[in-house]
């Protein structure tokens, strides 16, 4: 009865019975930096300094903040007002306990936007059926500070 067994080490196949080796290669063949051409590392450079370009561009040309929502920012919430000013303006439609109704779940919303994003969508009436609402800017940042920890 014979018997076999492979016994892999180091990228060798060693079959103990026939005492055959072959070897396994699992090098990339990629080349190495000294092996580009001058006109490959010129390409890669001007193609980078494009997108750090562009990327500038588009984060200068962003709109700016309107007064009301800066000074919004400017201000520390009390997330237990927050709490009061959400059950009085916002259960009806996103629930007791944010996890919606005829408007979405708001648990980790501020994950998935800024705040100023936040305050925008709350004051803009954009998004229906959602209403316009202007709190005061202490009220909505008290507000944005119970979203917040959500």
């Amino acid at each position: 009865m014979a018997r076999f067994k492979t016994v892999i080490n180091e990228g060798v196949n060693l079959t103990k019975d026939t005492d055959v080796a072959t070897q396994i290669t699992s090098e990339a063949t990629l080349p190495s930096p000294e092996a580009r051409s001058p006109q490959q590392v010129v390409m890669a450079i001007a193609v980078t300094v494009v997108i750090v370009a562009i990327a500038i561009l588009l984060w200068l040309m962003r709109p700016p903040l309107d007064q009301y929502t800066q000074s919004v920012l400017n201000l520390s919430g009390d997330p237990v007002q927050g709490r009061s000013i959400f059950v009085m303006n916002c259960v009806a439609c996103h629930g007791q306990w944010a996890n919606g109704k005829v408007g979405p779940n708001l648990h980790g919303v501020s994950d998935r936007k800024s705040d100023a994003r936040l305050v925008q969508q709350v004051v803009s009436g954009e998004t229906p059926p959602m209403p316009q609402f202007q709190p005061s800017p202490q009220d909505m940042a008290d507000l944005l500070s119970y979203l917040k920890q959500l």
